[in-house]
């Protein structure tokens, strides 16, 4: 039993632990769901108590979400009955009281995605501060070894969606020569204290689901693949898919797809990939210096996948 999980227990926490969870007390350790808010039905309830055992038995320090936070139309506004039904009411237990970076998914688009960047100045955890940015977190509180958080909005560069009703007034708004720019100059960045760089996003750049042969995926990979080799970026995360994956094409990036915070789907696997489950869940992240642990729980407590990343230079 670890630490964490002894002095829990001691406090009285009336919640569950995953014992099945390795814990690295030394680690950045995080929580990664996308595609998630229906008003607690399709199991997010259910989700959502496994997230919270998760993030109190790594102790967790944020939570990054992948997008399609509201279905099916995002949210009007700051005061949005969505924000109580399918956000506070459904993650209230204490664990998940924490930062939630978060990124626009498509659904997002359709109504004032505008509105959930304006969230953040009225809510204690919940943060986007734009339509994109950036964190620099420390590993264990050692400033000399960090990782980078690069957090970007792919909807603008689906072509499609230009053409859509449902998107093209959103879209339109984007500046997408602007983003890029943004993009390559964070990336960019010389500090030698980052040890990883990882970039978190709506849509896939591979995925073997739904939108394997999709327009929409060659267009983000088209876009995005060349900047994440030439500043080799370890890691994208993503949603859209309604489900759990994990792809490994050549090169040095890792493409996770954490998509079944509620409704799942039925998936596929490419060649490249190395796990593919259409089952309700979310996915852990614990990054040492030299080593990132990735595992994923499914809304039954169960880790029905484990990988351990080493470090590439």
């Amino acid at each position: 039993m670890s630490k964490i999980i002894a002095e829990e227990k001691a406090s009285g926490y009336q919640g569950g632990f995953i014992e099945s969870l390795q814990v690295n007390e030394d680690a950045l350790n995080f929580l990664v769901i996308g595609d998630w808010g229906r008003n607690g039905q399709y199991h997010q309830t259910s989700v959502a108590k496994q997230l919270a055992n998760a993030a109190i038995t790594l102790d967790s320090k944020f939570i990054i979400s992948t997008g399609d936070n509201f279905y099916p139309n995002g949210v009007q506004s700051i005061s949005d009955p969505l924000w109580k039904t399918s956000f506070e009411d459904v993650y209230n237990d204490f664990p998940l009281l924490q930062d939630w970076n978060v990124v626009l998914g498509n659904h997002d688009y359709r109504s004032n995605p505008a509105a959930q960047i304006a969230y953040s100045a009225i809510s204690g955890r919940w943060n986007m501060p734009d339509y994109y940015f950036s964190q620099k977190l420390s590993i264990n509180d050692d400033a000399t070894q960090k990782v980078l958080f690069v957090y970007i909005d792919t909807n603008p560069f689906v072509k499609k969606y230009y053409k859509d009703d449902d998107y093209k007034k959103q879209v339109s708004k984007q500046d997408t020569a602007a983003q890029k720019t943004w993009i390559n100059s964070v990336l960019s960045d010389p500090d030698p204290a980052i040890k990883w760089r990882i970039v978190v996003g709506h849509h896939p750049l591979y995925c073997g689901g739904k939108r394997v042969k999709s327009l929409e995926t060659f267009d983000i990979r088209n876009c995005f693949e060349p900047l994440f080799k030439k500043y080799k970026v370890d890691a994208y995360l993503c949603g859209h898919e309604h489900d759990l994956q994990h792809i490994k094409p050549a090169g040095q990036t890792h493409y996770f797809v954490s998509g079944a915070g509620c409704e799942v789907r039925p998936t596929g696997k490419l060649p490249e990939s190395r796990f593919a489950k259409a089952d309700f869940g979310f996915m852990t992240f614990s990054i040492s210096p030299d080593n990132m642990l990735v595992q994923v729980v499914n809304d039954r407590g169960e880790v029905i996948y484990t990988d351990n990343i080493k470090k590439k230079n």
